[in-house]
């Protein structure tokens, strides 16, 4: 499995690298908080529909506990992704290095960290 770490991630961010950044929660999660750029897909079809098999996609969703996203991140891959990454940490750890945070809970609501 390829995990990226939140300072990779936050890297490639900042330098608008081409990547899909997934949050894999409800709608509700995702409108009330989230990394800046990420997308959220409401069926495992519209994702389908929409990622491409050489994307880069970076998967996460609410930490370690949180199986989601380790399992999209398998799922993905089994269907031939070859460019996914799995950010463990999610967003309790992006939260914690204070990196902005968007949605209606976001306490920075915009971005400057």
């Amino acid at each position: 499995m390829r995990e990226i770490q939140r300072d990779q991630l936050k890297a490639k961010l900042d330098r608008k690298e081409s990547l899909k950044l997934v949050m894999v929660m409800s709608k509700g999660a995702f409108d009330s908080l989230h990394i800046p750029g990420s997308i959220y897909f409401a069926s495992v079809t519209e994702a389908l529909n929409t990622l491409k098999t050489d994307d880069e996609i970076v998967v996460y969703c609410t930490g370690k506990p949180c199986l989601n996203s380790y399992r999209a991140y398998l799922f993905l891959e089994n269907r031939g992704y070859h460019k996914v990454y799995y950010y463990a940490g999610g967003l309790p750890d992006w939260e914690a290095a204070g990196y902005p945070l968007e949605g209606t809970m976001a306490r920075n609501s915009g971005g400057a960290a």
